[in-house]
């Protein structure tokens, strides 16, 4: 080949190119973003909608349905999906996949601005987020103390987040479990009453005192100045100062109708960490940084920090991401060398120089394919990094071959410049096959759809980058390496091992390829009943979409009975911290009563405020292996199931797209008591399915509400607008926020109006309240309105403007969601749904139907037919093309049988390894069939030129089939469950093809003998 002849002869060249390539690749190592898993961006933001007091059905009429009858009009949407609790409403907007991230949001926000004019006016707040992959917190630190004053919590709390904001790669730093300060106004309602002053005076006052509207600008001459107004308090002085009625020559002031004092929100979130009253810390890592250079910049800030600390406030740096990122870097590169040892062991055949020239085009190969990597905006993530390792037992293929070839022409006696350039040229567009090929085999992978494809993508792209590099390896360093390298004076028959190899084959393998050519329906027919009982296995082993994740740490959910109080669930929470004391694998364990824990794991979402809530971040020891962290997981699911008054959920992180639970089941319609009654009978089907634990029915019990029935006719007679009854009752309940305050440091307060009552509202609490009227007058709310109680949902879930229930649940050890679904679906014809009543499949055989939908068999359709149209332009004919893709079912066998001999199931991973174990079977066909086409085209026989083929090229593909087994075993023994299914079909799938394509493809080739050129090797 001509680009082989230029690189050997122009060795200079050469030489300077294998530097750079050195230079480049370890600073583009050292320099590309590390993460510890792989960013996805999907196009979905939560609309967050909180209007305080508001029951579920109140909310889906006054906000939701015009929200969703305004956004289901936009273009490119795959689905909306709300739900609707007491106070707040989430309406979910997912874009196709495809779409533009920002450009949606933006129109998201300005539809929501435009609407808002629409929706009540006293709605608390309305807000479209944006969820990104790196709002995860990669730091969460404690800061602990059993008596320090929440004042000194908070200001030391602010001091960190301050200092950790000036790390230029962290964002997002928040504090968290410290009530918030405000300035609280205390209305003294017998003085308002006295003074006959009408309630919303004092409120209109307080808000258009607060109230900081720019005045514009101005011109002087030629300049222009910016004009400020003097709203916004800027003292409590000026806020007990404002006068709130002014009439007939008398003024009043609201210190002389109300307290003004600063003072702390309710708490609603408790956090403590290893059971000691804590403030956590937080702060997630700018897109594309490195994590490894954030820690080395924030460790300094900390160590600063924590000097600054007074003796009786501790701070625990309780999770870092960047050690567990160093710790699964750390066991991969562990793995790496485990596995360029054992090709190196493999490679004796070949001898210690051409063995030390394979050696050299691997990280050559891998280091172009990082730096590739890098330049298509990839970061070293634990996908990427496994597809380096999985690259590594494929890459040394092209150069074994080379090498292999070179080695036999310098056995025959030729010069070595000229043996290097004809046997590189002799397999040159062999190996560019076969690197097609390969590359072509993993491209689907790397079209794949919505999340799961964004999720997995840099594995494959790291398998193509890698393999292309090698190619270009092969045939330019490598033969120039080789020229100089290479002896020519050796023994025809190489080194012992060589000749040990060689005597298997003209001995055993001899025989049997002898006797399968004598015997081609035999042969055949046993091939296929060994394929046909593999595909039996499928049925057998099961499949599971993404398996749980390795990482020393879980979570524990605690659910209380429906409107619990912080204090009962608080104590329920204490109760678990009693228990997760008395085990030693725990290092730490967070709790979080009344909210979910900070994010800290890329497909969780944190639970929003809920009383009757609580969870635990619980953190294992490093050295506690993954089948440690199972056990201690069962053993704590049977202790908690006992326990009565709460719902404990012990749960371990999952892998891949966010999904509710494993197991969920929607019912769609439209009446609420009907999708009650259905979920009801579904929880109680789901509970009877063996394996289905922790069955959750959102809907299964109704909440009673206080309902304030108004009079509206005796109100009206009295000089009461019910807008008035609504604030007075908000203000003597929770509250209300008229303004914000300053104060000299330039921190913002709420300014929140109450009534004088108890810490927290009872019923009694209505029997005090006093509405006035225009003129003044104090009237008993009792006069005017009267309480009753009502029943309504929990929860209301809308997916695309339609009502939904969802049932889920999760799965016991060793039962696959797949299984406990499909049990289901066989009893579902109990339901007895009514007309306009769907049931829908949703958790993880929804994500199931997305990863693999039209979309993905359109690709695999694709990737088929270039398969075929790149093996017709290698070889000019279909019956070459067929007799190399006739090897692909003997991998199957192998690969499935390596699945069920080990436990796992079909996953998604495991279908990645099925897809590149293609490519590398027909790379090795291609070898075969390309060589025997050429002994026929030098006028062998076609028996004769099937067994000398068969003969010669074993060695180099039982060599790389050998590297490559040798490549993924310790990522196949290793204790990641994401990746190792993958390594372990391509060994099982290696081995059954390295053995079986050896006889079935010469007996296929004698069966259907392509025709051949006199010319040459390219058929015709």
């Amino acid at each position: 080949m001509r680009i082989t002849s230029f690189f050997v002869k122009n060795y200079q060249f050469t030489l300077v190119v294998f530097l750079m390539i050195v230079v480049v690749s370890v600073t583009t190592l050292l320099t590309m973003p590390r993460a510890e898993d792989p960013e996805i961006n999907p196009p979905q933001y939560p609309i967050v909608v909180v209007y305080p007091g508001t029951s579920p059905k109140d909310m889906e009429e006054l906000v939701v349905k015009p929200i969703e009858k305004r956004v289901s009009e936009l273009e490119d949407l795959k689905k909306i999906t709300t739900k609707i609790d007491d106070g707040v409403a989430v309406v979910n907007v997912e874009y196709k996949y495809e779409s533009d991230v920002e450009a949606k949001y933006q129109e998201l926000v300005r539809e929501i601005g435009a609407i808002r004019p629409e929706l009540p006016q006293d709605i608390y707040s309305i807000e479209v987020r944006k969820v990104t992959p790196t709002d995860v917190s990669v730091l969460q630190l404690a800061l602990v103390s059993e008596n320090a004053s929440d004042e000194r919590m908070k200001y030391y709390a602010e001091i960190l987040k301050e200092d950790l904001e000036k790390v230029k790669s962290l964002k997002k730093v928040e504090y968290w479990g410290v009530p918030e300060q405000v300035v609280r106004v205390d209305l003294r309602l017998d003085k308002i009453a006295q003074k006959k002053i009408p309630l919303n005076y004092v409120i209109g006052s307080i808000q258009s005192e607060a109230a900081n509207i720019p005045g514009g600008n101005l011109r002087a001459g030629t300049k222009t100045f910016n004009v400020k107004t003097s709203g916004k308090y800027k003292s409590i002085e000026e806020i007990q100062n404002t006068i709130v009625y002014n009439a007939n020559g008398t003024i009043v002031y609201l210190k002389e109708v109300a307290d003004v004092a600063f003072n702390h929100e309710e708490q609603k979130h408790i956090t403590r960490i290893n059971g000691h009253r804590a403030v956590l810390v937080t702060a997630a890592q700018k897109p594309g940084e490195n994590i490894a250079r954030t820690q080395k910049a924030y460790l300094p800030v900390i160590d600063a920090f924590q000097k600054k600390l007074p003796a009786n406030i501790e701070l625990i740096r309780s999770f870092d991401q960047a050690d567990n990122v160093s710790a699964r870097l750390g066991g991969l590169g562990i793995d790496f060398m485990i596995a360029i040892g054992l090709v190196l062991i493999t490679l004796v055949p070949l001898g210690w120089r051409a063995s030390m020239l394979v050696m050299v085009a691997i990280p050559l190969s891998l280091g172009m394919g990082v730096v590739m990597m890098n330049a298509l905006g990839y970061s070293l993530n634990q996908l990427s990094i496994v597809g380096l390792v999985v690259a590594l037992g494929l890459l040394v293929d092209d150069s074994i071959v080379v090498v292999e070839n070179i080695e036999r022409w310098l056995r025959e006696g030729h010069s070595r410049k000229h043996a290097v350039i004809e046997a590189t040229k002799q397999i040159g567009l062999a190996v560019i096959g076969c690197t097609a090929t390969l590359i072509i085999a993993f491209l689907p992978l790397v079209f794949l759809p919505e999340g799961p494809g964004e999720f997995i993508r840099g594995l494959p792209m790291a398998v193509i980058t890698s393999v292309f590099a090698s190619m270009l390896v092969s045939l330019t360093i490598v033969p120039f390496l080789a020229s100089k390298v290479l002896k020519t004076n050796h023994s025809a028959e190489g080194n012992i091992f060589l000749r040990g190899l060689k005597k298997l084959i003209s001995g055993s393998y001899t025989r049997v390829l002898h006797y399968s050519l004598k015997h081609p329906l035999l042969t055949l027919t046993a091939a296929f009943l060994l394929f046909a009982g593999s595909l039996g296995l499928f049925g057998v082993i099961g499949f599971r979409l993404f398996p749980t994740s390795e990482k020393p740490q879980f979570l524990i959910n605690v659910n209380m009975p429906l409107q619990s109080n912080l204090e009962a669930t608080d104590k329920m929470a204490r109760f678990v911290e009693s228990e997760l004391k008395k085990e030693s694998e725990i290092k730490y364990f967070t709790t979080n009563a009344g909210k979910g824990n900070p994010r800290i794991y890329y497909n969780v979402i944190p639970e929003n405020e809920k009383p009757d809530f609580a969870q635990f971040f619980v953190q294992l020891r490093t050295d506690i292996s993954p089948t440690k962290k199972k056990k201690l997981i069962e053993k704590l699911r049977e202790r908690f199931m006992m326990v009565a008054g709460a719902r404990i959920e012990v749960k371990d992180f999952e892998q891949g797209p966010p999904i509710e639970a494993p197991v969920a089941i929607r019912i769609m319609g439209d009446n609420l008591d009907t999708l009650r009654s259905l979920a009801a009978k579904t929880e109680q089907l789901l509970s009877e399915i063996p394996g289905a634990i922790y069955v959750n029915n959102e809907v299964d019990v109704l909440k009673s509400d206080i309902k304030l029935n108004i009079h509206t006719e005796k109100s009206r007679s009295l000089g009461i607008q019910t807008a008035d009854i609504d604030k007075t009752v908000r203000l003597s309940i929770a509250g209300l926020e008229v303004g914000k305050y300053t104060d000299e440091d330039g921190d913002d307060y709420n300014i929140m109006l109450n009534a004088p009552k108890e810490r927290f509202a009872t019923v009694s609490t209505f029997n005090n309240i006093f509405v006035n009227n225009a003129q003044g007058t104090a009237v008993p709310l009792s006069q005017v309105a009267d309480l009753e109680f009502e029943s309504s949902p929990t929860t209301i879930k809308h997916l695309d403007k339609k009502r939904f229930v969802v049932i889920t649940a999760f799965t016991d050890k060793g039962v696959l969601a797949q299984q406990v679904t499909k049990e289901f679906m066989k009893r579902s014809g109990e339901l007895k749904l009514p007309a306009g009543y769907e049931l829908q499949l949703a958790g993880e055989a929804e994500s199931e139907k997305d990863a693999f939908g039209g979309g993905f068999m359109t690709v695999v359709i694709a990737t088929i037919f270039l398969f075929i149209m790149v093996l017709i332009l290698e070889f000019k004919t279909f019956k070459s093309t067929l007799i190399v893709l006739s090897v692909i079912p003997l991998g199957v066998i192998g690969g499935v049988l390596m699945l069920f001999l080990t436990g796992n199931p079909m996953s998604f991973v495991a279908i990645i390894g099925f897809i590149g174990l293609a490519g590398v079977e027909v790379k090795n066909s291609i070898l075969l069939v390309d060589f025997t086409n050429q002994l026929r085209a030098e006028g062998k026989s076609l028996e004769d030129a099937i067994t000398e083929a068969g003969e010669l090229r074993f060695l180099p593909i039982v060599l790389t089939s050998l590297t490559a087994i040798g490549g993924l075993l310790p990522i196949a023994l290793s204790s990641n469950p994401l990746v190792s299914p993958l390594a372990l079909v391509l060994i099982g799938g290696l081995i059954s093809s390295t053995l079986l394509s050896r006889i079935v493809t010469p007996v296929v080739y004698k069966l259907i003998p392509p025709k051949v050129s006199e010319s040459g090797n390219r058929v015709g």
